[in-house]
C-alpha cells in the first residue's frame, strides 16, 4: 500500500468513481465537468453546468501556519483555493464569465473564531474584485457557514460554481484528435496577476506534502490537525517546519509559503484564448486530482497520449520527492508537477497559444502529443526515466 494510500486518501479516487459510475453522464460524456440540458430556461442552445470542490486539506495548513503566527492573511490564499478548484474545472468546459458561486464552511467552533470566519469571505471577495479585472464575472451568492465540531476537527473550506453557458462555446474534448499537440501552461512562477511567486502545488496532494515535509511537532502540538488512526509511521515524518527556509537558485522561502502558495487561476489566458483564436482548442485538461494522469479519463478515442517535454518541477515537488523517497510514478500521479493546465491544439496554433500565456506571465511550451493507439494509453518520459499509464 502507498504512503499516499496509508493516509487514507486516494489520487485516483477509484471508491467515488465507483460509487457514482451509474450516474448520468451529461451530454458530452469526454467533457472536463458534466454538462447537462437548460434545465432553469429549456433552451436547446443552452446547457447548465455545476461544479463542487474545495480547498482540500490545505485549510489544515492554513491552521497550522495561522495558529503559529497569528496571520490571518493566510485565509485568504484558501479562499482563493476553494474557488480556482472550481472555476478552473469549469474553464475547460469553456465557461469564463457569467458564473454564481456559493461557499461552504464547515468548522470546529471551539477552534476557528468569527475572525477567520471574516478573513475567508473578505478573501472570497476580494478574488472576485481581481477576476472581475479581466472581465471573468462571478458572482457570490453567499453559502452555508456550519458549526459541526464533531464531524470537522479543524475547518473545511468549499464551494459550488455554476453557470448557463451556450451550446456553440462549449469545449467537450471531443474534437482531440491524432497529431494534436499538447500545450502546458505552469502552474509556478510569478503571473502578471499574482503578488507574489507561486510554488504550483495548488491543492491536490496536500495530505500527503503536509506529512512528508513537516515534522511531528504539529502532531504534538497539534493533534486536531490529523486523523488519530492514521499510521505513525507516515503521519509527519518530514524534516521541516512551516518557517525552515530553503534555498533555490539564490531565492529564499520558507515550506510554509511553498505549501500554501494560493492556487493559480489561468482564467485571464482561457478567456482571452477564447476570445481569440477559440477554435484553435481542440481540449482542455485540469491536471488536477490524479496529477499527470488525469487527461486518460476524458480521451475521445483510443489514443496514446506522450508526455515527453514537461516543465522541470519546481522547487516544492523536489522537496517533496526527497522527503518521501516516492518513486516519479507515484508523484505523477498525486501531483501536477508543476505543469497544471494541458491545452489541445494543432501544431500550427501552439505557438499563439503559448504567446497568450506569457504575455500573462504564465509559462507555456509544448509537453507532448496524440497518436493514434489501439487502447488508451499515457507514456511520460521525464528524468531518464519512462512511465507506462
Amino acid at each position: 500500500m502507498s504512503r499516499y494510500a496509508k493516509r487514507g486518501v486516494s489520487a485516483q479516487k477509484e471508491e467515488v468513481h465507483a460509487a457514482v459510475k451509474h450516474l448520468n453522464p451529461g451530454l458530452y460524456p469526454y467533457s472536463f465537468c458534466k454538462i447537462y440540458p437548460d434545465f432553469l430556461c429549456n433552451d436547446k442552445d443552452w446547457v447548465s453546468i455545476m461544479h463542487a470542490d474545495g480547498a482540500g486539506t490545505k485549510s489544515i495548513l492554513a491552521y497550522l501556519y495561522w495558529r503559529e503566527t497569528g496571520d490571518l492573511s493566510v485565509w485568504k490564499g484558501v479562499a482563493q483555493d476553494a474557488i480556482v478548484m472550481n472555476l478552473d474545472d469549469l474553464l475547460c468546459v469553456g465557461v469564463t464569465s457569467s458564473l454564481l458561486f456559493s461557499s461552504t464552511i464547515d468548522r470546529n467552533k471551539k477552534l476557528i473564531p468569527g475572525e477567520v470566519l471574516a478573513a475567508i469571505i473578505e478573501g472570497t471577495s476580494s478574488f472576485f474584485d481581481q477576476m472581475s479585472e479581466y472581465g471573468v464575472d462571478i458572482h457570490f451568492m453567499g453559502g452555508e457557514t456550519a458549526d459541526v465540531g464533531d464531524v470537522v476537527r479543524t475547518v473545511a473550506i468549499n464551494g459550488t460554481m455554476t453557470a448557463r453557458w451556450p451550446k456553440a462555446n462549449l469545449i467537450t474534448n471531443e474534437a482531440i484528435k491524432s497529431g494534436d499537440v499538447i500545450v502546458g501552461l505552469a502552474g509556478f512562477g510569478k503571473a502578471n496577476y499574482e503578488n507574489a511567486y507561486n510554488s504550483g502545488i495548488a491543492s491536490n496532494g496536500l495530505t500527503s506534502a503536509r506529512h512528508d515535509l513537516l515534522n511531528q511537532t504539529y502532531k504534538q502540538q497539534f493533534p486536531e490537525s490529523l486523523d488519530p488512526s492514521m499510521e505513525i509511521e507516515v503521519a509527519y515524518t518530514g524534516p521541516y517546519t512551516l518557517s525552515s527556509e530553503v534555498v533555490d537558485q539564490d531565492n529564499r522561502y520558507t515550506v510554509g509559503e511553498l505549501l500554501l502558495s494560493p492556487t493559480r487561476t489561468f482564467a485571464p489566458v482561457i478567456k482571452k484564448l477564447l476570445e481569440e483564436i477559440p477554435h484553435a482548442i481542440h481540449g482542455l485538461i485540469h491536471c488536477s486530482g490524479g496529477g499527470q494522469t488525469k487527461c486518460l479519463k476524458y480521451l475521445p478515442g483510443s489514443f496514446k497520449v506522450v508526455k515527453d517535454n514537461l516543465f522541470t518541477p519546481p522547487l516544492v515537488f523536489k522537496l517533496i520527492q526527497e522527503a518521501s523517497k516516492s518513486d516519479l510514478r507515484e508523484m505523477m500521479q498525486v501531483f501536477n508537477m508543476g505543469t497544471r493546465l494541458e491545452i489541445y491544439t494543432d501544431i500550427k496554433q501552439a505557438q499563439s497559444i503559448i504567446d497568450i500565456a506569457e504575455s500573462f506571465g504564465v509559462a507555456a511550451q509544448i509537453i507532448g502529443r496524440v497518436e493514434e493507439a489501439a487502447k488508451k494509453e499515457l507514456i511520460i518520459q521525464h528524468q531518464n526515466e519512462q512511465l507506462v499509464f
